[in-house]
């Protein structure tokens, strides 16, 4: 049922873009470490080219996906048709953490909304695509974004932002470093 793909072609870039939720799966070397499973969406996902894929890693309570690509670079995406034919997608592959002051950073921002609250940018090189029926996932409709994350960057500002930040990303739920506090 399922197939493998030797890159990201245009009809599959349509596909990934047409979600609206995505998910981001990453685990620490440790085996006793929690393995992380993350719900995407706010428009923030993006194939760059055939081969490499990023998203934009917006501020959150956690900072379990940034602390174990920076320990393994290990991650996987999950991509469920939750409208239209049933579809679910996955692309294995490394990834890195591009915060504010790297250089590719810049280059990346420009393909995204302008969202306050901004993290960094995990940009993956895909090394594994597949995908399977998806005849299990419900059908549902989309109704909209939620803004609360939105509305919750607005009301604390970029000060706000930057000073939670540093206070609940510093390290992962299994003490890995997670960002770096601005200026360092």
């Amino acid at each position: 049922m399922g197939s493998t793909y030797p890159s990201i072609d245009g009809e599959l870039a349509a596909f990934l873009s047409a979600q609206h939720v995505f998910f981001v799966a990453t685990a620490p070397l440790d085996a006793d470490g929690h393995v992380n499973l993350s719900p995407k969406g706010l428009d923030s996902f993006r194939v760059v080219d055939p081969y490499t894929v990023a998203y934009l890693d917006l501020t959150g309570s956690g900072i379990e996906t940034v602390a174990h690509l920076c320990e393994n670079g290990r991650i996987v995406f999950c991509f469920c048709a939750f409208e239209g034919p049933p579809r679910i997608v996955r692309l294995h592959g490394r990834g890195e953490v591009l915060e504010p002051s790297a250089p590719d950073f810049g280059k990346l921002r420009p393909l995204f909304p302008a969202f306050d609250g901004v993290r960094s940018i995990i940009r993956v090189e895909v090394q594994r695509i597949a995908d399977s029926c998806g005849y299990g996932v419900p059908l549902m409709q989309y109704e909209g974004d939620r803004r609360q994350l939105i509305a919750w960057t607005e009301k604390k500002g970029p000060e706000g932002v930057a000073g939670y930040q540093a206070t609940r990303n510093r390290r992962s739920l299994d003490g890995l470093p997670g960002l770096k506090p601005r200026g360092e």
